[in-house]
């Protein structure tokens, strides 16, 4: 990392404070009309996210240009694009004076982009002040200083970068492989059976084909918003948890609701299977997670399934989370905004039903892989993180001047 001598030395540096109004020159964007936003275009448009709003054939601001989120949820945020692109109404960009450095600025812009991101006002959309932002103090080094300040950080950037991107690689890697494995466990297709045939052949004349209809009970939940949620009281699942809290099977709650809204709500119990009755996408709607813990109240836009007795919860949860399954939803999902299942249509998803022996066969090998791809979904977010606490800490570090007397 940065040698302690060079980090004492830069930090000794006499600097002069300035505003940020006085080094640099803060401008809004101008509004794109919609008809002029694409899917695909020659520049991307920014338009206040952390991320562009789509693409056009034209730009306003040149590449290498640091912006800042003006409006939205995420007014505050810094970004720093390296190709021309449209900024648009909700985005200031950010043109510095020849006595500061572009990177040099943009580094200790990032640095406050938390206090920035608490400086949002207004009770309706979050916004952020250009006159506060102009009046931020900022320390300015000689521009030798600022280019070993670029140097490092720059690099520690690119090293963080590409750390991140190696991770995420090899857990999208693991989450492909165990995907795979899963549905080639469970592909019962054709009646073949796919590599079960080859684990159990014996087992192949005793599956039975059934619908979900055929094999349990829908029960759709009632009232319960996350308003309603309490510190302490009876155990609750909101439908938009499924996909955003819970992993493929829990026991416990996150949220709680009172003793008496809960004799209002439907009841779940032991051996249910969780299901989200809608979402923004069909990839997450009906998402399953199969409930192995007490009984609790869950939300509406929600359902459970009851299975019989002739289905282990956790062979049904693994098969509601299968490639076929998947494409099932896409046949029958409804909806542009809020896409939904039909209750009908859900239950009409038919299963390949083996001996409940040979069920817990598949559901012990399919655990281990869950175990082991969860371990890893936790572990790599959590390296990326310590890097990413690192680099900023080193930031924070060099650019940490003494303030004006």
């Amino acid at each position: 990392m940065i040698q302690q001598n060079l980090l004492q030395m830069i930090q000794a540096e006499k600097v002069e404070w300035k505003t940020l109004g006085e080094v640099c020159q803060i401008k809004k964007g101008k509004q794109l009309n919609k008809t002029e936003l694409k899917d695909q275009g020659l520049y991307p448009a920014y338009n206040g996210g952390k991320g562009h709003s789509g693409y056009t054939d034209n730009f306003n601001v040149e590449a290498d240009t640091i912006i800042i989120s003006q409006g939205g949820a995420s007014a505050g945020f810094v970004n720093f694009i390296k190709v021309p692109f449209w900024a648009n109404a909700h985005c200031y960009y950010v043109l510095p004076h020849s006595n500061i450095i572009n990177r040099y600025l943009y580094h200790f812009l990032k640095n406050n982009e938390r206090s920035f991101m608490d400086s949002q006002y207004g009770a309706g959309i979050p916004a952020l002040s250009q006159s506060a932002l102009e009046k931020v103090a900022i320390p300015i080094p000689p521009l030798e200083t600022q280019q070993k300040i670029v140097k490092i950080l720059d690099k520690m950037t690119k090293l963080e970068a590409t750390l991140e991107a190696t991770l995420e690689a090899e857990l999208s890697q693991r989450r492909r492989q165990y995907e795979y494995y899963r549905n080639a466990l469970l592909d019962f297709d054709n009646r073949g059976g796919g590599v079960i045939a080859k684990l159990y052949p014996d087992c192949l004349k005793d599956v039975a084909w059934k619908t979900l209809g055929e094999v349990g009970v829908l029960i759709r939940g009632n009232g319960m918003q996350k308003k309603d949620f309490t510190e302490i009281g009876v155990p609750a699942v909101h439908y938009g948890q499924i996909y955003t809290h819970y992993g493929t099977f829990a026991a416990e709650t996150k949220s709680f609701v009172s003793p008496e809204l809960a004799k209002r709500l439907k009841k779940a119990q032991y051996g249910d299977v969780l299901i989200a009755g809608t979402s923004e996408n069909v990839e997450d709607v009906m998402t399953p997670v199969g409930w192995l813990g007490g009984e609790i109240v869950f939300s509406g836009d929600m359902f459970v399934f009851r299975p019989s007795k002739e289905l282990n919860t956790k062979y049904l949860t693994y098969m509601l989370q299968t490639e076929k399954f998947q494409k099932f939803k896409e046949k029958y999902a409804q909806g542009t905004k809020v896409i939904r299942v039909k209750s009908e249509n859900f239950l009409k998803f038919e299963i390949p039903i083996p001996p409940l022996e040979i069920q817990a066969k598949i559901v012990a090998i399919l655990d281990q892989f869950d175990t082991l791809t969860q371990s890893i979904s936790d572990g790599l977010p959590c390296e990326i993180a310590l890097r990413r606490r690192q680099y900023e800490y080193y930031r924070e570090q060099l650019l940490n001047f003494a303030p004006a007397a």
